[in-house]
């Protein structure tokens, strides 16, 4: 029997907390709660959830600090090592500078309120999918120019030096790896790694993009794996030879 996957929910607002424990259930997810970003946090240096859904306006410790303590923080290093814990942000907030703070800090992806307890469902499952181990003909690591991905252990390395990617940067790399040279819209990473599509995408793809080049090119300015096709997309590129 397959192993239950455990969602934390954060939330100061009982009815929401209520309502998406019993969406995550019908689906046969198991659930915990947290009202307060202190309690949250509590949680999480006893256990790990499968993935979070995590408010961003919450008392004691915002969504923002706690993001960004999972993500960078080594006071929670046996968390921030493994990198991959997706998180989901649910945001009242409408402005695009929020949301894309979100995306910097290491968040997945956004749900803006209200939302649809189904959508958020739907999100929860694609994402973990994704973190499922592979299927028998996607296993074999692959190999491009001094870059190394395992899709069975989900780890990464540049030169042989292991780099801590979260779930969402992984599977990006991972797609694009898989078609080395072949250039995507956003629109197109957006449908093939997140599988759905929903405003501000532009942000979305491009916070992610960033941040991988931050973790995996010498100099980020001037990427040499990952590739902007300037009015298309991006690719993967190999570096050149200097």
């Amino acid at each position: 029997m397959a192993k239950e996957r455990n969602i934390l929910v954060v939330d100061d607002e009982r009815t929401i907390r209520e309502v998406v424990r019993r969406y995550l259930e019908l689906e046969g997810f198991a659930v915990t709660e947290a009202e307060t970003g202190p309690q949250a946090l509590s949680i999480l240096q006893d256990s790990r959830p499968d993935l979070i859904v995590l408010d961003i306006m919450l008392p004691g410790v915002d969504g923002f600090s706690i993001t960004r303590r999972l993500r960078h923080d080594t006071d929670y290093s046996p968390l921030q090592i493994e990198g991959d814990i997706p998180i989901i942000l649910l945001t009242a907030r409408t402005n695009e500078v929020d949301r894309v703070a979100g995306l910097e800090l290491g968040a997945d992806d956004y749900v803006t309120k209200p939302f649809s307890p189904r959508e958020l469902v739907a999100r929860v499952k694609r994402i973990l999918q994704r973190t499922s181990p592979p299927k028998a003909e996607s296993e074999i690591p692959l190999q491009y120019a001094g870059l190394r991905l395992d899709p069975r252990s989900r780890t990464v390395s540049v030169n042989e030096k292991p780099v801590a990617l979260t779930a969402k940067e992984f599977d990006l790399l991972w797609f694009l790896l898989r078609h080395p040279q072949q250039v995507f819209t956003r629109e197109q990473l957006l449908q093939n790694v997140w599988g759905y599509e929903f405003e501000g995408y532009d942000s979305t793809v491009t916070v992610h993009v960033r941040r991988l080049r931050e973790k995996l090119e010498p100099n980020p300015s001037k990427p040499s794996y990952i590739q902007t096709v300037w009015g298309v997309g991006y690719k993967i590129a190999a570096p050149s030879a200097e």
